[in-house]
Order: structure tokens, then C-alpha cells, then sequence
């Protein structure tokens, strides 16, 4: 039987979603917690994407095919009843044995949170903890370069050259809430790294070293070398997935 498992999760403690041998992760607990419920035979679950480490998750999906007879209600406290607080079981439902979890996403959301304030030392996993100010409109007005159907081979970190870079951002909105600011990003998926680059390129708009109009060529010139730094893991969350 095929469950769709949606869940949350505090990654701080963790080097990231994907198993690592001997390392904690958010798969391998999920993966320990079915394994018990299901009599001990082995569980391996998929998931819409990885996150890394110190990334958070208020949204995330994965799929698991369990030989035991379990309601989906039981399923969902049988999880949480084993997993660490810091991993929590939202939703557990029964698909069809043809869906995938990761396949089957139509659209994905995250949020990067960005303190433009004082040093918060109690959000310091939470936040990115940037302590100074920006120019809002500016990085309004550059991102806006990057909605659409691109190649964004120039936002991802690792040795792309034969893989396919294609995504389509169809949202890219900034906030601010006091001295919070919030990025939002909405696509059909994300590369590694993809998100964090592209606040990183940002934020140096925000900081006057980097005209909005850059942006675009940074974007078409498909070299990593360009788009400055990568954010700081610890304001990044999965925040939406659509089926």
C-alpha cells in the first residue's frame, strides 16, 4: 500500500534531507520510523526534492510503500510517536501505487528570511542574521529578471555543464515585515543551491554594488562566477508544494 506522507521540519540538527552514511538526516529517521511500523521490513521513502543541510521544511512531501494494513489516521500518530520533535507528520494518505511523489509536483514554493536589523541571537537558525539595510525596490526590480523560462546555470553551484538547467519561476515577490525581510519564490522546481544564489545576487542590488539591469546578463551569460555569493542556509524553508 502507497502512502503520500507530508511533513515538517526543523533541519538545524541535521546535514540535510538525503541519507549520509553514518549522519543524521531527515531521511533516515522518517525511513527508521516506517522500517518500525512496518514489522521491520525495510522502508525507503521519495521525496519531492532534497533540502540542505540546515535548510527547513513546512511543507514537504514524500511517498512509501508499506506491506503492514494501517489506516492512514494510525499511520500519522504511529510516525509522529517515533520520530523527534523536530520532525512532525501533518498529513498521511493512501495513492494509487503510480504516484510519485516527486514526479507528480506541479509547483514548488520556498521563502528565504532575511533580519535586517539588530542581531537576533535566539533566530539565529531561523534567519538570516544580514544586520543591515537594503534597497528594497531595487531587488524588487531585479528579480524580476529572473521570472520566466530560463537556463539558470549561472545560480547553481556544482559542475553543470551537461546537466539540464531549464526551470520556470512563474513568482519572485520580497516583503518586508518591520526589519524582516521575506523573498518569496514560486516555480516547477529548483536546483541546487538555485535559491540561495539567486537571494545572494540580491542582496548585493540591495546593496547598491550591483545595478537591477545586471541581472539579466548575469542570468543569460550561464556562469556561476558572476552571481556573487550563496545565502546563508539557515532562512531557507520549503514552505509550498501543488500536485
Amino acid at each position: 500500500m502507497r502512502f503520500l506522507i507530508k511533513f515538517s521540519y526543523d533541519g538545524t540538527n541535521y546535514v540535510g534531507f538525503q541519507n549520509q552514511p553514518g549522519l543524521e538526516t531527515i531521511q533516515g529517521k522518517l525511513e527508521e520510523a516506517l522500517t518500525k511500523i512496518n514489522n521491520n521490513q525495510k522502508v525507503t521513502i521519495t521525496a519531492t526534492g532534497r533540502t540542505d543541510r540546515k535548510v527547513h521544511a513546512l511543507c514537504q512531501y514524500a511517498h512509501a510503500d508499506l506491506t503492514v494494513t494501517i489506516t492512514d489516521k494510525k499511520l500519522k500518530r504511529a510516525l509522529n510517536s517515533n520520530l523527534p520533535p523536530d520532525i512532525h507528520v501533518i498529513e498521511t494518505k493512501i495513492v494509487s501505487s503510480n504516484f510519485h511523489a516527486r514526479y507528480n509536483v506541479k509547483s514548488k514554493q520556498y521563502k528565504y528570511y532575511l533580519n535586517m536589523g539588530e542581531y537576533n541571537p535566539l533566530l539565529r537558525n531561523y534567519v538570516f542574521q544580514y544586520n543591515h539595510s537594503l534597497d528594497i525596490p531595487k531587488m524588487n526590480l531585479a528579480s524580476q529578471y529572473l521570472v520566466g523560462t530560463h537556463d539558470f546555470r549561472a545560480f547553481v553551484t556544482d559542475n553543470k555543464e551537461k546537466e539540464n538547467c531549464v526551470r520556470t519561476i512563474t513568482k519572485i515577490k520580497i516583503s518586508q515585515q518591520k526589519n524582516i525581510l521575506c523573498f518569496t519564490f514560486e516555480g516547477n522546481g529548483f536546483l541546487r543551491y538555485q535559491v540561495r544564489n539567486m537571494v545572494g545576487l540580491l542582496i548585493k542590488v540591495g546593496e547598491n554594488k550591483l545595478s537591477p539591469e545586471l541581472v539579466e546578463k548575469i542570468l543569460l551569460s550561464k556562469d556561476r562566477t558572476k552571481s556573487g555569493k550563496t545565502a546563508p542556509a539557515e532562512g531557507l524553508y520549503l514552505t509550498k508544494i501543488k500536485y
